[in-house]
């Protein structure tokens, strides 16, 4: 059976008396233990003679209590004397106990360290010390054996004061002679204000960090933002790259199969003469055949009236034929092909040379680089003149998968007019079916500038949105301003406001014809200016974008919209 294990602490072996571990313990009626020389001495004294209390408890015992040893406590204090020899590696557990410097024999735990004593006291000790000094100079600290450290090693005295101008902690007699005419404080004035300066720095750092996670975070969103707008840009550029390519396939397949056509049409034209011709032929022969059946004398008189066809039909080149529409045009079409092969190969190169030199733009630290990027890149307040803004310039085009049906988009898909009768577009989940809006293509993320034409007598508005505004049914949901997903700048002949989420800014500027509009979507800034010899604001909107937004437009009744090639 193994044994049980009990933990047990130094106290509870210790003698009320001497306050050391029991040495011959004995129990007393009470149920108490002791020495059996302290319990003897404590009754023999002159103020114990002839009355036999409890040390602890007082009760009082007569006649004088037999005194005898506690055989099994004493084999308990044994095996516990020796658990607490055992090497200290055995017990990890243990922590490190200052020793009371005022026990004698076996050295009890201290609780308290004195600073002008230098000496350190157990419970027993350190009340005998407060009844003698009544802490009268004596300054009592937690339990330390580290109090050397605290004496000056030159003078052996306690290190009260802290010389600012060496930066240490210096006694009096220090500041008398090596430190004589220093700027001098007391220690504790110095800790509390070092204690200061140190929870202002942890604060600053935790905002500093904070700071840096935030900033972190909103790069990360900014890159995810950016990378869908790029993509959603490659993909609508290769969708039209592959319509051309698709288009001129079968203008390539039209062009041949009206080759075909103009050749088999000659061709049809021989076999028809051709016909003709063997119909004449068998009239002929039935004619001689008849002539055949007559006199001698009849047959030589018409017989001279008869004419076979004579001339040979002139058969097309075929094999020319074929050559053209299989070997020539096949030598032009693999030449088409290799040359779009190596241009798609050499642009796509210097695509992925750029994407790459921008992987090394922002290593090691995306936060840092781009602090120095936007370091050099000048900041909206610094865009002051048109040419400042059109470095940022995008160039637009309108979707007409996104058009109202009273929409008209211009073949070049610049320019939109509304008309009084709808037009004939194909259905799509994109269109808007009430408000007479169109939006761009390619979703936009970064700083961008684009400007606008517009006249007319029923108005127009100039905005943003999100892509997934809603386009079906005449509610505010769909109308460009009119809800959190979008932002308008809204014009008439004689005045203009802004739009969003419900909310209207009248502004008192005058709207003039051309409008630039400004995006710093990491700045989270749209800006609408009057452009004509100078870029006067007309507002400037403050927000966070969450995700990438497209221009759009609504175009009033008998007015038209045009996007400025710049």
């Amino acid at each position: 059976m193994a044994a049980a294990t009990i933990s047990v602490e130094e106290d509870q072996f210790c003698c009320s008396v001497c306050l050391e571990v029991l040495r011959d313990p004995v129990t007393i009626p009470c149920g108490h233990s002791y020495c059996l020389d302290c319990i003897e001495d404590y009754w023999n004294t002159a103020k114990q003679k002839d009355q036999y209390s409890c040390p602890q408890c007082r009760q009082v015992f007569n006649p004088k209590p037999l005194l005898s040893r506690n055989t099994v406590l004493a084999e308990v204090v044994e095996k516990y004397l020796k658990t607490e020899a055992q090497p200290a590696a055995q017990h990890p557990a243990r922590s490190e106990e200052v020793k009371c410097g005022a026990c004698k024999g076996r050295k009890g735990k201290a609780v308290k360290s004195c600073l002008l004593c230098l000496e350190s006291f157990c419970q027993a000790h350190l009340k005998a010390h407060d009844e003698r000094f009544h802490r009268k100079g004596h300054k009592l600290i937690p339990a330390t054996d580290r109090l050397k450290e605290k004496l000056c090693q030159q003078h052996e005295k306690l290190l009260r004061l802290y010389c600012h101008s060496d930066q240490q902690c210096v006694c009096s007699q220090c500041v008398k002679e090596r430190h004589k005419g220093h700027s001098v404080g007391p220690l504790e004035e110095e800790r509390a204000n070092q204690q200061k300066k140190l929870k202002e720095t942890s604060l600053k750092s935790a905002q500093k960090l904070k700071d840096a996670e935030k900033e972190l975070r909103y790069a990360i969103r900014y890159i995810k933002h950016c990378t869908e707008a790029v993509v959603e840009e490659s993909e609508r550029i290769f969708s039209k790259l592959i319509r051309s390519i698709e288009k001129q396939s079968g203008e390539v397949k039209e062009m041949i199969k009206s080759q075909e056509r103009l050749v088999v049409s000659q061709a049809e034209e021989m076999l028809e003469k051709i016909q003709r011709e063997m119909t004449e032929h068998r009239r002929i022969e039935a004619e001689l055949e008849r002539l055949s059946r007559t006199d001698d004398i009849h047959f030589l008189q018409k017989c001279k009236s008869l004419h076979f066809p004579s001339k040979t039909v002139e058969m097309p080149n075929t094999d020319a034929l074929t050559y053209l529409m299989y070997k020539t045009m096949r030598d032009c079409l693999c030449d088409v092909n290799g040359g779009l092969e190596e241009t798609l190969q050499r642009e796509f190169s210097r695509v992925s040379e750029k994407v790459n030199s921008l992987k090394e733009s922002v290593h090691p630290s995306i936060t840092e680089k781009a602090k120095a990027k936007d370091a050099d890149i000048p900041s909206a307040t610094e865009l002051r003149k048109r040419a400042d803004f059109l470095q940022y310039y995008n160039d637009l085009t309108l979707d007409p998968n996104t058009a109202n049906p009273y929409l008209s988009v211009s073949n070049s898909r610049r320019s939109v007019t509304t008309r009084s009768e709808p037009q004939p577009y194909p259905d799509h989940p994109d269109r808007f079916t009430s408000w007479a809006q169109v939006l761009c293509r390619g979703g936009m993320a970064g700083r961008c500038y684009w400007e606008v034409e517009w006249a007319g007598s029923g108005g127009v508005s100039v905005g943003i949105c999100y892509k997934n505004m809603n386009r079906s049914g005449g509610g505010s949901d769909c109308k460009l301003g009119h809800n959190s997903r979008s932002w308008s700048l809204d014009c008439v002949d004689t005045a203009c406001s802004f739009q969003h989420n419900k909310e209207s800014v009248a502004i008192a500027a005058p709207c003039g014809s051309r409008i630039g509009v400004f995006l710093d979507f990491r700045a989270g800034t749209l800006t609408f200016y009057n452009v004509s010899d100078s870029m006067v604001l007309l507002h400037k909107e403050k927000t966070t974008f969450t995700q990438p937004v497209y221009p759009g437009f609504w175009v009033g009744l008998g007015s038209t919209l045009k996007l400025c090639s710049l």
